[in-house]
């Protein structure tokens, strides 16, 4: 059952993806499992609260940062109680050239696992982006969203499924329901 919040982020990420040589990539998921669809030459998932990314960085067992050429974190940045310092420490990880995927909620009800902190809009994941050190040439950031889905998320049972005879996925700037960004560092740093 697809979530009627994660219906357009999903196909949008699909696209950017697409894009990348994803199967010559390590990749590494922050807590979620979004990246088990993709063919990655590796994927590794490392989840709280075995590993707290606001802690620091991934740390090999010879005390080294762990690189990895795309870090991924779907609808975990909200539950992050410094997610600046999250991000700090996402970038530490990456690889030269390497790329930082995520993907939050605006408009969805409170839900505490264990913690419910932040909204971002996709300014507001960009201007996160930025200020942990990435070019604002190379973030890429959208938001989705819509009345009717908004009105939907105030359901008793959440989230709610998307259903595609009833729900219109045309987007309405004003009202965002999600956000998402991905984000590359330089190839020479």
């Amino acid at each position: 059952m697809a979530s009627l919040n994660r219906i357009v982020m999903q196909r949008s990420t699909r696209k950017w993806l697409a894009e990348l040589d994803l199967a010559a990539m390590d990749a590494a998921e922050i807590s979620g499992k979004f990246g088990r669809r993709f063919e990655f030459r590796s994927y590794e998932r490392f989840r709280y609260p075995k590993h707290d990314i606001c802690k620091g960085p991934v740390i090999a067992p010879d005390g080294t940062v762990r690189k990895f050429d795309i870090v991924l974190a779907n609808q975990v940045w909200e539950h992050l109680d410094r997610p600046f310092t999250a991000t700090c420490n996402v970038t530490e990880m990456l690889r030269p050239g390497g790329y930082f995927w995520l993907a939050v909620p605006f408009f969805i009800p409170f839900h505490g696992a264990p913690v419910d902190c932040s909204r971002w809009s996709a300014r507001g994941l960009r201007n996160l982006l930025e200020e942990a050190g990435f070019a604002p040439e190379a973030i890429r950031a959208e938001q989705w969203g819509n009345r009717r889905a908004a009105m939907r998320n105030l359901e008793a049972e959440w989230p709610p499924v998307h259903d595609p005879e009833r729900d219109d996925l045309t987007n309405d700037p004003d009202f965002p329901i999600c956000a998402w960004a991905l984000a590359r560092v330089p190839p020479d740093s």
